[in-house]
């Protein structure tokens, strides 16, 4: 019965320490995987409450030309980063990928996040963000900013459309 109690006592100890230290901060040079997903020290982190193009994804210019808007995304994210290392992301919650879910920020204390929806290489993902990023993104639409410039389809309704599945945005 001892036994028993021990191995409880540990596999209890064990889950505290695995949340515990999902929730400390993340800090490092981040790499880009997409235009809402980094990677820190190994471990992969989308970007909270922000919906970016997938890297497949194209969208249309104001003259109906198109564009890898998810690989400009990415690029631009990529660029945003590099301007100011390292960057540190806050815990939200770990997705259905055991992602980690964060808010980031650049060593000058930029909010990743928000600029990528000012910059209008994201969206404010409601359904996440409670609109947290809605300012953000009427400016970059006022501006004619990023995917604002032209037409585009949501990322969550593209990911859906190519998985041929309902959308859940």
């Amino acid at each position: 019965m001892n036994s028993h109690r021990s191995i409880g006592v540990t596999l209890a100890l064990l889950l505290f320490a695995h949340f515990a230290f999902a929730a400390d901060p993340i800090t490092g040079r981040a790499t880009v995987i997409d235009g809402d997903t980094i990677e820190i020290r190994g471990e992969r982190i989308r970007l909270h409450g922000v919906d970016a193009p997938e890297s497949w994804q194209k969208c249309e210019n104001a003259d109906g030309s198109s564009y890898r808007c998810g690989r400009e995304a990415a690029q631009e994210l990529d660029r945003f980063l590099a301007e100011s290392r390292p960057a540190r992301c806050q815990f939200v919650q770990r997705d259905r990928y055991k992602r980690f879910v964060g808010v980031c920020f650049r060593a000058d204390g930029r909010d990743v996040n928000h600029w990528l929806v000012e910059s209008g290489n994201a969206v404010d993902w409601t359904r996440y963000s409670n609109g947290v990023y809605a300012d953000a993104q009427e400016l970059a639409r006022s501006h004619r900013a990023g995917i604002w410039r032209g037409n585009f389809e949501l990322p969550c309704n593209a990911r859906a459309a190519r998985a041929k599945r309902e959308a859940s945005c």
